[in-house]
């Protein structure tokens, strides 16, 4: 009984977001039209770049304002020309795309129309027709607006899709940044400026997912929010459907196994679905079916004085509990060690743009790797990618945007509030994803500045009201003794460089200063630590014996170091590891990056340093030691 009323109360938490951001599926009643492709393009090169607000370019077609080029949707602008000033373009871009909508979507007006944005770097606004029908600010999470009565108003006119999208970073954005202005005439034009960031990766801009329509009937469901749970053989799915444009609908809600079996059904709004002999979501390497996603399809019916609507939805559910102790990670009750890989959206030509290709890849390699997890460094990654994480297995770290939080004025109320705006953007999205265990709020802040305490403490009991079910921290590289949001997170996250950014060349070092580290750390708090970054540049197919820095050889005695006191300190709190990188991406240009970071165990390209077999080595006899494996599964073929 304690169990469920636990149940009950973690999910009344989540019930705190009060308007739903359902991913677009296709139903019996549901349909989507994705708009990817090539869209018309034009960055605003005016002094101010505020040109196509002052001369309303959405007011027409954009090939009427001015030149135009072809751009792809979804990706990044900056690699797509051989343009150097459209690489390092800061400021208002405009895209355009006319589009011809299903008839019978217009004439019935039952029918709702959305237009979905999956995320545009920074901030957007969108215009139809020449109307603005919304605006975000943020670079990693989606939004959308209702469309279908703009439409009708117009119906023989086809659909004409604005969309300006500004890179511009400040203060008070997320990640945060600075404009700087060069007012030596001696020594820079007129008009010079530059962005200023304090983040590690390059500031890719554009539509970077996908764009699309997707219609619902006007009475239709508009959130669905599941905690689950399990008891002996059975598990416990909490669920509630909040529902738009009908007062008093009927619902049907069943939960089906893979085979399309009923397991349990419902015809309440909210409730507890029991299942027998159920089967757990288990992470990969962990079970012999990792990745078990039971659906649960929700059945609308509405009618009104003039029509009978009806509405169909279905969510995958992967039931599964997240636990901690002082020591532990617990997934399903069982201790969970988390060792994978932080990553990058980031690839040659495309930048942050959505590809699958290069997804699907990814998850090839992860697998082959041994991984089992991996952190969303630096920000929400698409939701494409946290559905494949869904359905392979691969444990997730959540992360916002939250990062170069280093200039005190980024910790005032404004960037406070936005922050919180965007946990809630983020929860609202990702809530119901099993793959996602833990909450990241921001990555390497100047946590040891006066104002942090209070902003992590607010940030932090804030992201757990929404969502009690997972824990929630952030990524350190502060000192152990002057972190002041590290009292309020719910497992220590560590970054350190030992040998690298510090007493660089020397690898003698490393054992000494990660053994101090961790005793510093867990000395203080009595929390469970991931290292949760942690590396050397190698610049593939550069070789020196006895090595040194940037070499292949540097990278892998550096791993190797830091992996011995790895193995001492998982018998007792560490709970994870997570190399810094997963491959080689983009940076801004300097003195310190030559063509991006090459941190990377793979090549930009994803091909394997002498790093990566090091690390497959060592992620297999993690994952067989655990004595869950098959057989069949305890050798390096995860495929």
């Amino acid at each position: 009984m304690l169990r469920v009323l636990l149940l009950f109360s973690a999910f009344e938490a989540a019930l705190l977001l009060d308007t739903g951001l359902l991913f677009p599926r296709e139903s019996s009643s549901r349909e989507v039209k994705e708009l990817n492709g090539l869209w018309a393009f034009r960055a605003d090169r005016s002094p101010n770049r505020n040109q196509g607000f002052e001369k309303a370019w959405y007011k027409s077609r954009l090939a009427e304002t001015g030149p135009v080029i072809d751009m792809p949707v979804p990706a990044s602008y900056n690699d797509i020309t051989q343009d150097p000033t459209l690489r390092d373009f800061i400021g208002w871009a405009w895209y355009e795309r006319e589009v011809t909508v299903p008839a019978r979507w217009v004439a019935d007006e039952s029918i709702r129309v959305v237009l979905r944005v999956g995320s545009a770097h920074y901030y957007s606004v969108v215009w139809v027709n020449g109307v603005q029908v919304t605006e975000h600010e943020g670079g990693h999470l989606p939004f959308e607006a209702e469309i279908g009565t703009l439409l009708r108003k117009e119906p023989t006119t086809p659909c004409r899709i604005t969309i300006a999208v500004n890179n511009t970073l400040t203060l008070h954005t997320l990640p945060p940044g600075t404009i700087q202005h060069m007012n030596d005439r001696t020594r820079y034009p007129e008009g010079f400026f530059v962005q200023n960031t304090n983040f590690d990766f390059f500031n890719y801009a554009g539509i970077h997912r996908p764009v699309l329509l997707y219609t619902t009937p006007k009475a239709y469901v508009d959130d669905i929010t599941v905690v689950t749970d399990f008891l002996d053989n059975t598990g416990l799915v909490r669920y509630h459907v909040s529902v738009q444009g009908a007062a008093s609908p009927a619902l049907k809600v069943t939960l089906m196994d893979q085979g399309g079996h009923c397991v349990a059904s419902s015809s309440e709004p909210s409730g507890v679905l029991k299942v027998v002999d159920v089967n757990l979501w288990w992470p990969y390497l962990m079970h012999v079916n990792p990745g078990y996603l039971y659906s649960l399809e929700v059945r609308l019916v509405a009618a009104d004085e003039r029509s009978t609507y009806e509405d169909v939805y279905t969510l995958p559910v992967g039931i599964r509990t997240v636990n901690i102790t002082n020591a532990q990670f617990l997934i399903n009750n069982k201790p969970f060690y988390f060792h994978g890989v932080n990553k990058h959206e980031d690839a040659d030509i495309r930048g942050k743009g959505l590809d699958w290709p290069l997804v699907v890849k990814d998850f090839n390699l992860i697998k082959w790797l041994g991984a089992n997890s991996f952190r969303t460094s630096h920000y929400p990654y698409a939701e494409e990618i946290l559905q494949m994480c869904d359905r392979h297995g691969i444990v997730l770290i959540d992360e916002s945007p939250g990062v170069g939080i280093k200039d005190i004025r980024s910790f005032g109320n404004a960037s406070l509030a936005h922050h919180l705006a965007v946990m809630d953007e983020l929860v609202r999205r990702d809530k119901n994803h099993p793959s996602v265990v833990m909450w990241s709020v921001a990555n390497e802040p100047a946590a040891e500045m006066p104002p942090a305490e209070y902003y992590f403490k607010t940030l932090i009991a804030h992201t757990r009201a929404l969502d009690p079910t997972r824990p929630v921290t952030y990524i350190t590289d502060s000192n152990y003794a002057r972190d002041k949001g590290a009292p309020f997170v719910d497992v220590i996250c560590v970054n350190s460089y030992f040998s690298w950014y510090h007493d660089p060349g020397h690898m003698e070092v490393i054992s000494l200063q990660l053994n101090t580290q961790f005793e510093d750390w867990y000395g203080k708090y009595k929390k469970p630590i991931i290292q949760s970054e942690y590396g050397a540049d190698a610049v593939a197919g550069v070789h020196n014996d006895p090595p040194v820095m940037f070499t292949e050889e540097y990278q892998k005695v550096v791993l190797q170091s830091y992996h011995n006191v790895f193995d001492q300190k998982r018998k007792k709190y560490l709970i994870g590891e997570l190399i810094w990188n997963f491959a080689d991406f983009m940076t801004t240009q300097g003195i310190t990056r030559v063509v991006g970071n090459k941190k990377g165990v793979f090549t930009r390209q994803r091909q394997p340093k002498a790093a990566a077999f090091i690390l497959k080595e060592r992620y297999w006899r993690l994952a067989n030691e655990t004595g869950t494996l098959p057989l069949w599964t305890k050798y390096p073929c995860p495929l």
